[in-house]
């Protein structure tokens, strides 16, 4: 018999208590997640030191310590476990502040239950999961310092271009969502993402501006 995987262990560090409800159900609610759930970053702390999570999911304005120095100090003491920011802060201070701290990804509150749990999925696997909005001034950033834009593929997620390989092959959205097993509303929210990070409206569009054709 196959030996089943370890459920990722996950630590939401969150004050505001409904939004800590809301996510943590939505995260205890699948079988691959175990979610333990902090109002603020001092407890977290404590707690981190005889029982390790596998990522943390990070509010930005915390009481006491806020995230991004507790992300220093996660980072500082527990190389290991991976953070993701989840966050309403969508200005740049913030995001390069954290990123600068040695967050491992960015996403907003307002990101879909099935996107969040793909995005730790993600970050479990070496990716650094970012909303549309965050990867696109981050990008933008770059463009400026480096005066030359980066190629466009780059600013998508390991699955969003997954997902572009799929369409290429002329797959419709459901025959990718039953590829990736999925569901279809999944696939709609990556599709749209991909077309808010490329400023297209189109799968051609986002094909042609990623170097793919349509087979």
């Amino acid at each position: 018999m196959m030996k089943s995987s370890a459920p990722i262990k996950v630590a939401l560090i969150e004050d505001h208590e409904d939004i800590r409800t809301g996510i943590s159900f939505i995260i205890n609610n699948h079988p691959d997640f175990e979610c333990t759930a902090y109002s603020n970053a001092e407890t977290a702390l404590v707690s981190f030191k005889h029982k390790l999570p596998d990522v943390v999911l990070m509010d930005i304005n915390l009481p006491g310590i806020d995230g991004i120095e507790c992300t220093k100090q996660i980072r500082q003491h527990y190389p290991k476990v991976l953070i993701m920011m989840c966050t309403v802060y969508e200005d740049s201070n913030k995001i390069f502040s954290a990123l600068k701290a040695g967050a491992h990804g960015y996403i907003l509150k307002r990101t879909a239950g099935e996107i969040l749990l793909e995005s730790i999925k993600e970050l479990m696997n070496g990716g650094s999961p970012m909303s549309s909005e965050i990867a696109r001034k981050v990008v933008n950033s770059f463009n400026t310092e480096l005066n030359g834009p980066l190629h466009d593929e780059a600013i998508l997620t390991r699955r969003e271009n997954e997902i572009l390989d799929y369409l290429a092959k002329g797959f419709r959205n459901k025959e990718v969502a039953d590829q990736l097993h999925v569901s279809l509303n999944t696939i709609r929210c990556h599709i749209y993402n991909i077309y808010e990070k490329l400023h297209v409206q189109s799968r051609i569009e986002a094909l042609n501006k990623t170097g793919r054709r349509l087979f």
